[in-house]
């Protein structure tokens, strides 16, 4: 195999309560990626779409720092051109950076014959979070790798389980056409947190994960309660306050950020209640005169894919 290329999707990271150890994959949108190799061992990025203002040096791009770093433990057998059509808007809270990073892990092991498991790219995938972020977190990249609903048990040592969810389980979308860098809504967050809201937080995460694995959607609902960033970070939203209630006063299960924002989502029993949210959340927003786009998707079972 000289080149591939691949899709990889966006993706909702924290599942609000999970912050930082849960994350999905959704069937639309995501990042379309090539790869070619070529004889001189140098790590290139020569397209990008999309995104104007993301860098073509190889040391300042995640897919650049990705890719370098994975050929380099390899003895660098060849070098790489690499593409970006980008479907993900950077500081979108969808994922971005991590679809880069992750899908540069999955490209190039393939380029590379298949040495690595799922588990073994996670690191190589963070190494581009790093970059973006300065924080090493794997709740986005970690499903666009594996697929489905992605719980991270652990960063050390790395532990990463892959849950079932429900088949009619629906995500709703919406993204206020505002960027808002990982790196801001992560210094604005507390470090230390109360006993009573710890206790609380932990209890969501554990009725979150019963319910998906038991296919019971009223657990589902109670447990998607964040005490810990929701109420820090969707200051930074604009009119957040509007999209909540449209979205559970319409039949949504649950709501909150996707990642750090601006995106929020909503999961919902059905594709017909996951539209009649975004269709709520459309006429509550649209008095505000921001931009926005909305997506409705299953959960995706597939993560990061060849396409040709």
């Amino acid at each position: 195999m000289d080149s591939l290329k691949i899709f990889v999707p966006a993706t909702v990271s924290n599942v609000t309560c999970g912050f930082d150890i849960l994350g999905f994959p959704v069937e639309a949108p995501g990042d379309i990626m090539t790869f070619r190799k070529t004889t001189k061992k140098e790590v290139r990025i020569t397209h990008i779409s999309g995104a104007d203002h993301l860098p073509y040096e190889t040391h300042r791009n995640i897919a650049g720092i990705v890719a370098q770093k994975m050929l380099e433990d390899n003895g660098m057998p060849f070098g790489l051109e690499i593409t970006l059509d980008k479907g993900i808007m950077p500081g979108s809270g969808i994922g971005s950076s991590g679809a880069s990073a992750s899908g540069t892990a999955f490209a190039v092991n393939r380029l590379l014959d298949n040495p690595y498991t799922d588990i073994e790219l996670v690191p190589y995938a963070m190494l581009g979070e790093i970059s973006a972020s300065g924080t090493r977190h794997a709740d986005n990249v970690a499903p666009a790798l594996y697929g489905g609903i992605v719980l991270i048990r652990s960063y050390e040592p790395l532990d990463i389980i892959r849950l079932d969810s429900p088949e009619d389980l629906y995500c709703t979308i919406f993204h206020p056409l505002v960027e808002i860098k990982t790196s801001d809504a992560r210094a604005i967050l507390r470090k230390n947190l109360p006993l009573d809201k710890a206790v609380r937080q932990w209890g969501n995460v554990a009725g979150l994960v019963t319910g998906l694995l038991k296919n019971d959607y009223h657990l589902i609902a109670r447990s998607m309660e964040d005490v810990v960033a929701e109420p820090v970070r969707s200051l930074l939203i604009p009119d957040y306050d509007k999209l909540k209630p449209a979205a559970m006063d319409h039949g949504a299960l649950g709501f909150g950020i996707s990642g750090s924002g601006p995106a929020v989502f909503a999961l919902s029993r059905g594709e017909e209640t996951a539209r009649k949210v975004r269709e709520a959340m459309t006429r509550a927003y649209q008095s505000t005169g921001i931009k926005f786009n909305t997506y409705v998707s299953r959960i995706a079972k597939q993560g990061a894919k060849i396409v040709s």
